[in-house]
């Protein structure tokens, strides 16, 4: 069985062995402006630090299984457990597990017992080392902050240019991206572009047969990727990140509140937007999208 963009279904006359699984690993909470904020919304009214709870949104935050022929492929991490160390909300464990308070009031999150990554891949009969790729889409706490969960896997993918613009001085950065989600760890590739696909033709092809691409969509940060798979026939998935919270947002049109660059980032949504209307999309998604539910995409 496959899925249709708008979450429709249509039949598959073969499965070729490649496969995407979601994972609803918790869910974070953060203003409405952050995810849906538009083209004139700036960081400050985008971060929401002085939007109350009543008036946020709770989002999923998710991780993408791939399998294909070639390999086992994770795609960003999800919290860690020390976020919910008990499996509910926890103010003072979260401040704690960002690294600050001014992160903490820009995004809260949640996740319940038997829901981070490494307790999901169990329940799958997997452990991290079975994994020969954990690609991170970027360096932000809901992507990133369970890498440590997933230390053992063969290789952990970050962009250069993701990773340089993370160190990059100033505030925000020093607020946004926490180096201790990811420090300590000794497999981590920090890979350059060998390929061109995408908005900015800059991309990286995974096995080195286009069927697992990471291709940069700049804007939200420098190095975000998206993860173009690509089974034989030509028939893909999509998995865009956060370069658009919903499917919505390439519909739409709709930038996020909090971006790096607005006109590379409404580059990079018009590019997904193209990709997810194609015919040969069988599916498109974001991390956050309110409408993801945990399940297996085969085509």
């Amino acid at each position: 069985m496959t899925y249709t963009t708008d979450g429709a279904c249509r039949d598959s006359d073969m499965h070729t062995g490649f496969s995407v699984r979601v994972f609803q690993c918790g869910r974070v909470r953060v203003s409405p402006n952050l995810p849906f904020g538009g083209d004139h919304c700036g960081i400050v009214k985008g971060s929401g630090v002085f939007v109350p709870p009543s008036k946020r949104l709770w989002l999923p935050v998710c991780a993408f299984l791939i399998t294909t022929p070639k390999g086992r492929v994770l795609v960003d991490t999800g919290w860690h457990r020390d976020m919910s160390p008990d499996g509910v909300y926890d103010r003072r464990a979260q401040i704690t597990s960002l690294g600050s308070w001014a992160l903490y009031k820009v995004n809260q999150g949640e996740v319940a017992a038997g829901q981070t990554i490494d307790e999901q891949l169990a329940a799958e009969g997997l452990r991290p080392s079975d994994l020969d790729y954990v690609v991170v889409s970027h360096l932000d706490c809901d992507h990133a902050n369970g890498l440590k969960l997933v230390a053992d896997a063969k290789r952990i993918m970050i962009a250069r240019d993701e990773m340089d613009g993370a160190n990059e001085p100033g505030l925000v950065n020093r607020i946004r991206f926490c180096s201790k989600w990811w420090s300590g760890l000794g497999n981590i590739d920090l890979y350059d572009w060998n390929d061109d696909q995408g908005p900015c033709r800059r991309s990286f092809d995974l096995f080195g047969d286009n069927s697992v691409q990471l291709v940069n969509i700049p804007g939200h940060t420098r190095g975000q990727v998206a993860v173009k798979i690509t089974n034989p026939s030509g028939k893909y998935v999509l998995l865009f990140a956060d370069g658009g919270y919903a499917t919505r947002s390439w519909r739409d049109m709709i930038t996020s509140g909090i971006s790096l660059d607005k006109s590379e980032q409404r580059r990079s949504l018009a590019w997904i937007r193209e990709q997810s209307m194609s015919l040969d999309c069988i599916a498109s998604m974001a991390c956050h999208d309110p409408d993801n539910t945990p399940r297996v995409i085969e085509f």
